[in-house]
């Protein structure tokens, strides 16, 4: 629309009259006025109003004009011209007002009056600002955006003082509008001059400000507009009009407010209607977008969710994101604020049309091509995917119906478990390490959320030996003492297939003795003795809310989250802390907490700080990220599956129907993809866990690098301060599970985001984690070239890459070896792709893994043992290969005789035996060059050095440094170096061994 209305000032009545009766047809509806020209001079305004459609209340024009800053003072009737609708009605108002120093203001405020009707112009405080400042209505639309985005940012000033602080800085709040304009408008000639000119005008306002809040203020207001990098503000319809809703893209650390958590990009929508924010903390980036009930701070929501879901995205290509908005006017639904939220976001982001970047039309651009916006259901937006994906097929955006995950044509989480069936991986490798067997032996649950959920319901399907004695969600509490397993299973199953069920319909005759469903409405709970054994409380009469304490603090094998709200605490911490008031009078403090387990189905049920404490406590916990990480990864891999055959579509090598029928085949590939990886992750977590007093030098130097070097915060990452490591190191202990899955996943990202700067996502050698990421069958429908060709290849091999290593050598040895060596993340990725090559360490570690003839504690010594073998042939390489290195050549050069090696040699079958195997697989590299130096088999090296290793007893010494207690860092550090110079002196020996001229081997002595 244009950015102001014809409505020039008039003489006299009469002609005001006649301009107004002259309005085009569009307005003929719309209730419109005419300021009178002779009446500008002083304290007073004069200005002539038609209603056409009846006069309202005085009370609601006067209201209405005080807005402005205009007093209505008096009001005559006037007649109506012949012709007109008797329902019509003419005014002359009289106003007492600012003294107006510009006619354009009065002008400006017929047409925001005009726009209220015409353009659902929103009449508040702000339009003071028309009056003194003689800004149109769309800025005030401008500056009335900006305004509640800073107050969203942590400005922590009402909205009223932020209007009376731009009142009297009215020249900023007119250079800001100007400043805008220079930066976006996309029919500027000489941007250069005007943003240079503009913003020296701002910045000289800015000198102005008299006190700190005012300070504040303007320089927030300013890093808005200095921080947007892209807006829909200048974008039109078909018919020409702009959008009745803006958009902006930020970049974030360029906002003059800044918390501990500093998302890459955000886009913030603004309607009348509806407001949102979406925060992402790379370029490519996922996560869902949420339904909020909090519409003070919903930014300040979505930065802690969005900090999660970095975490949680570690194993799969997108960083982290995160999204919400809020309906302001209940006379819409959640659909349709949902519904202009997408399109805010889609009309801020790049198109990519027949293999070309497009920028959206009419829009100014500050950064790079931004082509990747994927979005997920949330709470409040579960039924939305189909909706965000007909809105991305209409706008015509590349992604089609791979923008949202899910829907008609997507993975049905509910459907597939897959959510929980991940959170479960969790839970059976906590219980097996406690020895019960989730499938054979009963175990008692108290749980939060009832089976019509997702996660819960699901959940408490996962074993037939499941007795769950306890749960709630927010409209019942159900107790169940002492179930049967078998018939509790089948009520359980009974009611997650039938639709909308609630505890209320479980079936009362499978009950146990003692048990009782009862609404939390309910004034009193009379508890029986059964169930006051159960929850160890000694009261027969009990507050709903007290037994929901009650139920979390049982003493219970496992307590299973699939419900949402945060309900655990540290007792160090606050309820405001845990930042859900919902939930306040149920929480507990962790160390109240008497379950042996906990499973994080669900999000943010403890905060971090209640994580660590229940498990310095000695529970066994991960994280939410972790536990409920395969919704996430199922959402990715069908994104980036769709990507792959929309192209295979496009070259018409198959339909968009056998498309669809390829996905849903391919259901059960993906979950156990999933899976898998949740598997591997958590083997990750407990391998640095039954080792982590050991570890804890390590993980204390790695925690130093993330927060120096990689802006990690340690505070908001709930990470130990290093008074706490000494305190742990004196203490005897570690990292806690909960602290090492934050190592864990950020050392991923890191990992992954040094590889995409790096070659390696372009070798040839890494192309099999590309093709290995698709289904088999998917992966038969593709040509070489189409699977290369995928818009997040080189994406999906660094994450791949970094996930493999990350799980298998843990958090912190990259780290250790840059410092000990010198060495960058890809010299390592390379050096690690070799060892696994050459020594087959797929295999190594499934034998580990899966052997049935060790106890738990010989299991984790071996894949411990695994580790320091991966990490010692690594260095190895890293030392004494020459680089940058050729991984396919170095593979040659090793694997050949490895294998000879080691088919020369029975298989070990014992744990001594294997062992053993992996201390000499160590010294094969070594062995291999000494024999080639030498001209003779690799054979009659590895005698020499089996001989002289017994003659001088190196074994043991080298076994006294490898399982040296380190004190610290350096003590570590050295007991490595001395443990390569003890290897090498010990092959040179062997090489000066072979160099004699002995006449042959049998006469070679030590």
């Amino acid at each position: 629309m244009a950015d102001q209305l014809e409505s020039p000032l008039a003489v006299d009545v009469d002609e005001a009259i006649g301009r107004l009766l002259l309005t085009s047809s569009d307005r003929s509806g719309t209730p419109r006025m005419i300021f009178l020209s002779d009446t500008t001079g002083g304290s007073t305004a004069e200005a002539v109003i038609l209603w056409p459609n009846g006069t309202p209340l005085l009370a609601d024009v006067a209201h209405l004009f005080e807005h402005f800053g205009l007093r209505v003072a008096d009001r005559d009737t006037l007649p109506l011209p012949p012709g007109m609708s008797t329902a019509a009605a003419l005014h002359k108002f009289t106003f007492q007002a600012p003294r107006v120093s510009r006619r354009r203001s009065l002008s400006r405020v017929s047409e925001a009056f005009e726009a209220q009707t015409l353009h659902g112009f929103e009449i508040d405080d702000f339009a003071k600002l028309i009056v003194a400042a003689g800004l149109s209505w769309r800025a005030i639309v401008l500056i009335r955006a900006a305004s509640r985005f800073v107050r969203q940012a942590g400005l922590g000033l009402s909205e009223s003082y932020v209007i009376d602080t731009l009142l009297r800085h009215t020249e900023f709040a007119e250079s800001l509008v100007h400043y805008f304009g220079a930066r976006f408008d996309p029919d500027l000639d000489d941007r250069d001059t005007a943003v240079a000119e503009t913003v020296s005008a701002v910045r000289e306002h800015l000198d102005a400000a008299t006190t700190l809040d005012e300070d504040r203020i303007m320089r927030s207001l300013e890093s808005f507009v200095t921080a947007c990098l892209r807006t829909n503000w200048y974008q039109t319809d078909a018919t020409g009009t702009a959008k009745p809703y803006a958009s902006f893209t930020l970049d974030s650390s360029r906002l003059a407010l800044t918390g501990p958590v500093v998302p890459y990009r955000e886009i913030y929508v603004y309607a009348n209607d509806v407001e949102g924010i979406h925060l992402r903390s790379g370029a490519v980036a996922r996560g869902g977008l949420r339904f909020s009930d909090r519409p003070e701070d919903y930014r300040t929501e979505v930065l802690g969710l969005m900090k999660t879901q970095t975490v949680k995205n570690s194993p799969i290509v997108p960083v982290g994101a995160k999204g919400a908005f809020v309906r302001k006017n209940p006379n819409i639904t959640p659909a349709e604020a949902y519904t202009t939220f997408i399109r805010g976001l889609l009309d801020v982001t790049d198109n990519i049309v027949d293999g070309h970047t497009i920028a959206p039309q009419r829009t100014v651009t500050y950064d790079g091509p931004d082509t990747y916006l994927v979005v997920a259901a949330d709470k409040g937006t579960a039924s939305f995917s189909d909706l965000a994906n007909n809105i991305a097929l209409d706008a015509g955006y590349w992604l089609g119906d791979a923008f949202a995950s899910g829907g008609s044509t997507g993975y049905d989480h509910k459907a597939m478990g897959i959510t929980a069936r991940g959170a479960w991986v969790s839970v059976r490798r906590h219980l097996d390490e406690l020895d019960v067997d989730v499938d054979t032996d009963p175990f008692t649950v108290v749980g939060v959320g009832d089976m019509s959920g997702d996660v819960f319901g699901n959940g408490m399907l996962l074993s037939e030996s499941i007795k769950l004695v306890a749960a709630f969600d927010h409209r019942h509490i159900f107790i169940d003492p002492d179930p049967d397993p078998a018939r509790a299973f089948a009520e359980r199953q009974r009611l997650f297939t039938l639709p909308g069920t609630t505890w209320d319909h479980y079936d009362r005759n499978t009950l146990s003795a003692g048990a009782g469903i009862w609404p939390r409405t309910a004034k009193r709970i009379s508890l029986s003795p059964e169930a006051q054994k159960l929850l160890g409380v000694q009261q027969n009469l009990i507050s709903p809310n007290d037994l929901i304490k009650a139920i979390l603090s049982a003493r219970v094998d496992l307590l299973w989250n699939g419900g949402i709200g945060t309900y655990v605490k540290a007792s160090t911490e606050t309820h405001a802390d845990a930042a859900d008031p919902v939930n306040d009078s149920v929480r507990v403090d962790a160390a109240h907490l008497r379950c042996a387990v906990i499973g994080e189905g669900g999000n943010l049920g403890l905060t971090q700080r209640a994580r660590i404490e229940y498990a310095l406590g000695g529970g066994r916990i991960n994280a939410d990220f972790i536990d409920n990480a395969a919704g996430v990864a199922t959402s990715d891999l069908e994104v980036n599956l769709k990507i792959a055959l929309d192209g295979a579509v496009r070259s018409g090598r198959i339909n968009h129907d056998e498309r669809n029928a390829l996905l849903s085949a391919s259901r059960r590939d993906v979950a156990d993809a999933v899976l898998c990886n949740s598997e591997s992750q958590t083997l990750a977590i407990s391998l640095a866990s039954s080792q982590a007093p050991q570890l804890l030098n390590r993980h204390e130097r790695l925690i130093d690098n993330l927060e120096h070097t990689n802006g990690i915060n340690r505070a908001t990452e709930v990470l130990p301060t290093k008074k706490e490591l000494v305190s742990r190191t004196q203490a005897g202990l570690g990292l806690t599970r909960p602290e090492i899955a934050i190592l864990l996943a950020q050392s991923k990202n890191v990992v992954q985001q040094d590889l995409l700067n790096s070659s390696v996502p372009d070798e040839p050698v890494f192309a099999q984690a590309l093709s290995a990421y698709f289904p088999p069958r998917i992966r038969e429908q593709l040509s070489e070239e189409e699977i290369r060709g995928h818009r997040l290849a080189r994406e999906i091999v660094a994450t791949k890459i970094a996930d493999d290593l990350i799980n298998h050598v843990g958090p912190g040895l990259i780290y250790q070896l840059d410092e000990r060596l010198g060495v960058t993340t890809p010299a390592v990725a390379r050096a690690y792709a070799v060892v696994r090559a050459v020594f087959d360490i797929d295999e190594l570690w499934s034998d580990a893994e899966q052997r049935t003839d060790v106890t738990q504690a010989e299991r984790w010594n071996l894949l411990r043992a695994l580790q320091h073998f991966i990490e010692h042939t690594a260095s190895w390489i890293l030392r004494r290969r020459p680089a940058p290195l050729n991984v396919e050549a170095e593979i040659d050069r090793y694997r050949p005789s490895v294998r000879e090696l080691v088919a020369h040699r029975p298989h070990p079958t014992t744990i001594a035996e294997t062992t053993e195997r992996l201390r000499f697989l160590g010294e094969v590299l070594d062995l291999i060059e000494t024999a080639r130096h030498g001209g003779c088999p690799v054979e009659a090296a590895a005698a020499i050095h089996a001989r002289t290793d017994s003659v001088l007893g190196l074994t043991w010494l080298t076994g006294r440094l490898e399982h040296h207690v380190t004190t610290n860092w350096w003590d570590a550090m050295a007991a490595a170096t001395v443990r390569d110079d003890l290897a090498e002196r010990h092959h040179a020996l062997v090489g000066a061994i072979l160099d004699l001229d002995t006449g042959g081997d049998d006469q070679v002595l030590v």
